[in-house]
């Protein structure tokens, strides 16, 4: 049966309103209120936990290779882009590299990095949040696990920006942007790799240089597509984390107060807030034949919209989630995704995540916005450009 709009009628914008709404979980609410919504013939929007789930399983009926997504890059980026049976490959010589144990061997080091960035601003009594600790904390995690140099930090992310949120509102506005930034990302790859053969390193890169699939080395451009990749993700799914995280503890006290007065709460409160906020809130995919989603006829070749926010927030799948419990155990929520095309570096993220929410309300454990502040969330990857807050200054 065709999905019929009642009620609440999404439109081409609501994917980008569910990370840019001040509450997007109110919307997500009403999308629910229906499984399925026809964007006229643009695409159609997965809302409830089942749907979702069950799309994120079956990668071969619901692609991501077959998107199409422009980010500008030339080839398919790895392993997002690509499909099982290779994305399995492709896996197998990735997913050790970012092990849970492997992970957790960064630890002292994120400490560190967190204690040197809380020192620049301490004092202070004020800091852009984003700015001065969600920017920089992961980007340089990130290029040191690469073994790249860290002054070319500031290079690295207007490429970021240019592919993630380029200037422009329309495609045809954003995509030369896009093209141009990826033009950039390969050439400097494709010197980087140069000077790897040439004088060989022993970090993550240099590890990735190493893999084989079937006993066959990855190819340059395989590495270099892996890396396109990294810059996306390394650079920007955790900044954007960390800005939903402390924007929600800066306006509800009393769940900061437990963060503050009970460490142990925090790998359920990381994961809490991962599922609260959502900070990937829709993933794209392609149906590759025809299929039903909750009795809605979907042809092959139809784009479809996973919506991971509604998901998380489904309480006729998991009675509670319409509201926060920073103790949640267990919490299987999606900020993830799913299925094999789960996020390779969450083990990653889980530990920056944590290590920044112990040190940092252990140095500042109150805090606020300061009066006036409007937080204006980006649309596409729920992130704040600015984060001001305010704590008090010993005199």
């Amino acid at each position: 049966m065709e999905a019929a709009n009642e009620g609440y009628a999404p439109t081409a914008t609501t994917v980008t309103q569910l990370a840019s709404a001040d509450d997007p979980r109110e919307i997500s609410r009403m999308l629910r209120e229906q499984p399925v919504h026809r964007i006229g013939d643009m695409f159609t929007l997965v809302t409830r936990r089942s749907d979702v789930e069950d799309a994120l399983r079956k990668a071969q009926v619901f692609s991501w290779g077959a998107v199409g997504m422009n980010l500008g890059n030339v080839r398919p980026l790895i392993p997002l882009q690509i499909d099982p049976p290779m994305h399995v490959k492709y896996r197998r010589i990735l997913d050790p590299l970012f092990a849970p144990k492997k992970m957790a061997l960064l630890e002292d080091e994120i400490v560190a990095l967190v204690k040197e960035l809380v020192d620049a601003f301490i004092d202070k009594g004020t800091v852009d949040f984003h700015e001065a600790f969600a920017v920089p904390l992961p980007c340089r995690v990130f290029l040191r696990l690469m073994g790249l140099p860290l002054e070319d930090l500031d290079f690295f992310l207007s490429l970021k920006d240019d592919i993630i949120r380029p200037p422009g509102i329309t495609l045809e506005e954003q995509n030369p942007h896009r093209e141009a930034a990826g033009a950039k990302v390969y050439e400097y790859f494709e010197k980087e790799l140069a000077k790897r053969k040439a004088h060989p390193t022993d970090d993550l890169l240099a590890q990735i240089i190493a893999g084989e699939v079937d006993g066959e080395k990855l190819t340059d451009e395989e590495v270099m597509d892996i890396c396109y990749l990294f810059i996306i993700a390394g650079l920007d799914t955790v900044t954007d984390s960390l800005d939903c995280f402390f924007a929600y503890l800066a306006q509800n006290p009393e769940h900061r107060r437990q963060v503050v007065g009970d460490e142990s709460i925090i790998p359920s409160a990381v994961e809490e807030l991962l599922r609260w906020e959502t900070p990937v809130p829709a993933v794209p995919r392609c149906a590759t034949e025809d299929v039903e989603v909750s009795g809605c006829p979907i042809k092959a070749g139809e784009q479809v919209m996973i919506l991971i926010s509604s998901a998380n927030t489904d309480d006729t799948a998991h009675p509670g989630v319409d509201e926060v419990d920073l103790t949640r155990n267990p919490n299987p929520h999606l900020a993830f995704g799913g299925g094999v095309h789960r996020c390779l570096g969450s083990h990653l993220a889980r530990v920056e995540l944590r290590v920044a929410l112990r040190e940092f309300h252990r140095r500042i454990p109150e805090y606020w916005l300061p009066e006036g502040t409007v937080l204006e969330y980006t649309p596409g990857l729920r992130s704040l450009h600015h984060l001001p807050l305010a704590w008090p200054v010993a005199r």
